[in-house]
């Protein structure tokens, strides 16, 4: 008795296929269809969408003369279809780069019109302060005292004070100029984009 076939039980009957072995049958025959629709040709690197190499592309003058690619059992092969590219990758879809401006990543802690140059802002919200040395030199600073840890109040004549015990830095590099404060103020990563400051 062959698989998929069941006997009647009369002697001399030919058996007739099962279900199963119908179903079975139907699917291989499909799956046999489905993979003689696939192409096995080699498609060139540089080759487009539709498998087809570029007029001006230097893979073409390699392949130029060899004749159409041999698929399966001998046959040539016919190009890949075209399959549409999404709206989100297709060229031209993209924004060029720059286009919606530097994208600003940080704390935005106000604009840089607001920094005098030779003064600065102190962000006490953020515990930052902001100072221009020169024009268009921008340099950022802990707000607080390394003192005792008080929030520095002002900026005024070249230094950044603290109104705790008087210490004041240096609005260039935060260093010392008066005590009590021990150690210079601790640096903090600022950059001016759009006409605002960001503390990054």
């Amino acid at each position: 008795m062959t698989a998929g076939t069941e006997s009647l039980g009369e002697p001399g009957k030919k058996s007739r296929p099962t279900r199963r072995g119908v179903l079975l049958g139907a699917g291989l025959a499909g799956l046999g269809g489905a993979l003689a629709g696939c192409s096995t040709a080699a498609v060139p690197y540089d080759a487009n969408e539709a498998g087809v190499v570029e007029q001006d592309s230097p893979a073409r003058s390699a392949t130029a003369g060899s004749g159409a690619t041999a698929g399966a059992g001998g046959m040539p092969a016919s190009p890949m279809p075209a399959s549409p590219m999404p709206a989100s990758t297709a060229e031209g879809s993209k924004p060029k780069k720059g286009a919606m401006g530097p994208k600003v990543s940080g704390a935005v802690l106000g604009t840089a019109s607001e920094i005098p140059v030779g003064g600065g802002k102190i962000y006490a919200a953020a515990k930052v302060v902001v100072t221009q040395p020169v024009r268009g030199q921008y340099k950022g600073f802990s707000a607080v005292c390394t003192h005792v840890g008080c929030i520095l109040s002002e900026v005024a004549d070249g230094t950044i004070d603290c109104p705790c015990h008087g210490s004041e830095f240096k609005i260039t590099n935060g260093a010392v100029v008066t005590g009590p404060a021990p150690r210079p103020l601790p640096t903090k990563q600022i950059e001016v984009m759009d006409g605002k400051v960001v503390l990054l």
